[in-house]
Parts: structure tokens; sequence; C-alpha cells
């Protein structure tokens, strides 16, 4: 009879085990490595719907503001994450500069680990040789986009603010090429316009208040039928606050998103109940907007690039660790993005034919818009 008890109990033991293991979706780890809250909020919010969706799963860490400076701490970061061997794939968002350095050190010890990136910053060829599934809106199409939404809204003018380091980025500088044909094809006048390098001396305080400082500058000059785009992340809340003041008009973030700049812009709480909830967060978005006096000359995607980098990025890699996708099929990898998305269309699309650098854009929300 003890003995009966006694082989229930340890079969008890192992059902309870293996639920666990279940609920926690599998008996290993993922790696995520996200910018900090002051850099991209998107990115760390969703790393903690990640932990939340997956309990004991992910190993969260932030890459340092100052990552230009800091990349051996960076790339210790990826390689400290890779070295415990219960560590199956590792997500990265953004993947800034020293990303491939550090991918390529971990593979020489651990060829087997995943690698999801997000907003990739080094050349695609590059990224593609080393990363399993790279995503990125779709920068070069969105030159083009980007402008015409801004017609749209009524822009006679588009101002581009970057600096240099941006520039020598591949996609970056071939969007603000095809932004400044486009301008001409429709008749906007393209203003370029230097802004200090985030990363540079001052650090993004003095990129912010650079910001804030010249759009009233160039709205006296240009005229409020003026659209602003940045491609800096810390740069978006400032220039939303300018436009408010000033009266322009701004089309689109670098990285689009209800949550990119507007809320700190219009002093909006995000609370826990809307964390993740879009909708509800661009329909406050707009009820202030419009309250403002800004209806119809702010806009953004419906969904957060930034989050759905880091929760489409797990996803991607909890499946593909689990063998349950394909990571070279397109499709499997479009539908979990979508579904990561809250399933709003999106078009897809791969850099190269045999390639796994995927890009993509939504359709626009105008704010107060008809």
């Amino acid at each position: 009879m003890a003995k009966r008890l006694l082989l229930v109990s340890l079969a008890l033991v192992l059902v309870i085990s293996l639920s666990a293991l279940t609920v926690a979706g599998a008996n290993f780890k993922i790696g995520v490595v996200t910018g900090t809250v002051s850099q991209n909020e998107d990115e760390y919010r969703g790393a903690e719907s990640a932990i939340k969706k997956y309990p004991g799963m992910i190993k969260h860490v932030t890459y340092p503001d100052n990552f230009m400076n800091e990349q051996e701490t960076y790339i210790a970061q990826i390689t400290g994450l890779a070295s415990d061997r219960d560590v199956k794939a590792i997500v990265i968002n953004q993947a800034v500069p020293g990303t491939v350095a550090a991918i390529r050190k971990v593979k020489e010890l651990r060829p087997d680990i995943i690698f999801v990136v997000g907003e990739p910053h080094e050349d695609p060829p590059l990224i593609e040789k080393y990363v399993d599934v790279s995503l990125i809106p779709d920068n070069i199409s969105r030159g083009t986009t980007i402008v015409e939404l801004a017609k749209k809204m009524g822009a006679k003018k588009f101002l581009h603010y970057s600096f240099p380091r941006h520039m020598s980025y591949q996609d970056l500088s071939s969007r603000r090429n095809i932004m400044k044909e486009t301008c001409a094809k429709i008749g906007l006048e393209f203003v370029d316009v230097t802004a200090p390098d985030p990363m540079g001396e001052g650090g993004l305080p003095a990129a912010q208040q650079f910001i804030l400082e010249d759009v009233p500058r160039q709205v006296a000059k240009h005229g409020k039928d003026i659209a602003l785009f940045s491609t800096n992340c810390g740069m978006q809340e400032p220039l939303i606050v300018a436009a408010l003041q000033t009266g322009a008009i701004f089309p689109e973030q670098c990285c689009p998103s209800p949550t990119h700049g507007y809320p700190g812009a219009l002093g909006l709480e995000i609370t826990d109940a809307m964390k993740g909830n879009f909708p509800a967060i661009s329909d406050a978005i707009e009820a202030e907007i419009v309250k403002r006096g800004g209806a119809g000359r702010f806009a953004t995607w419906p969904a957060a690039t930034g989050y759905l980098h880091t929760t489409a990025g797990v996803d991607i890699a909890k499946r593909a660790v689990e063998k349950t996708i394909n990571i070279k099929d397109a499709a499997a990898i479009k539908q979990l993005v979508e579904v990561s998305s809250g399933n709003k269309a999106l078009s897809f699309r791969k850099r190269s034919n045999n390639g796994n650098f995927y890009m993509y854009i939504f359709d626009s929300i105008i704010f107060g818009g008809k």
C-alpha cells in the first residue's frame, strides 16, 4: 500500500512538473535584448509582454543608451546570454551596431542558437548572412509612402532631420533620397536639416533641445504646412511637441507606433489596462490631438513597430526552437507578425528572394482625419 502511494505521489509530481513546463512554454530559455525605456519604450514594453506571456522562459537585458561608445558592453551582454546553455534563441531589438560582431562571436561556440532581430542598423546583406530572421519597416518603400501621406495631410514642404551616422546606413540614406525624389514628383519642396547626433557630445538631451529650438525657426521660415520627419527615436517626442506648438504636420515617426513619442508629448498616462491595447491608446491620442487643434495633421501606424519586433520576434524564436515552424518559411513568419500586431493588415516582402530580411508596411491612422 505504501509503495503504491509512493508511486502515485511520484506520478503526480511528474504530471505537475510537466504541466509547469507547458505553462512556461518549454524547457528552454530565450534571451531578449532591447533598448532602455528612454531610448525606445516600445521595445522594452514588448519584452515585458513576452515575460508575462511566457513566464520563466525569457532572460531580458537592455543595451547601453550610448551603445556606439559601449559596443564591448553590448557584445558582452549578448555573449553572456549565450553562455547559458538553456538559452536556445536570442531576440535583439534594436539590432544596433555591434550585433553582427556579437553573433559571430556566439556562433563560434554556439552555432545552434537562433537569432531574430528587429530594426537592424548594419548593412542588410551582412545582416542576412548571420541572422535567421530580421524584421524592419519597409524603409525603402516608406520613402514614397511617408511623403505621399504628408501631401494628403496638407503639406507643401517636407523637412528631413538626420545626422551623418544615420546617413551612413544604406536603408536610411536610400529612403532619404527616395523622399527627395518623391517630393520633386508630387510637388513638395524637400528641406534637409542636419541635427546633432544623440550619440555625440551632449547626448540625447542636446539633440532633443535642438529639435525644440529648430522647428519654430523652420516653421517661421517655411510656413505651417511643412511636414516634419526625423530618423532618430529620441527626437520623436520633442518633434511632436514642437509640431503641436507651431501647427506643423507630423505624418509618421521613424519607428511608427501610437506609443512612440505621443504619450510623452501629450502627457498621456498609459495605464496597465491600456498597455499593449493599441486601439485604446490610439483613441486616447486622437482625443487629445483634436482637443489641441491638431486634427488631420498628426498620424502614425496602428501597431507599434518596436513592440511588435520584440513580441513577434519571441514568438518566431520560440516556434523555431520547438520546430513547429520552418524559420525559412516566409508565410509562417508573416502570419506570426500579423497575429502579434493584433491581426492588422500589412504588406510584407523579402529584401532578396533567398534571404531572411523581412520588410513591411501598415496603413496609417490620421488622428482626427476624415
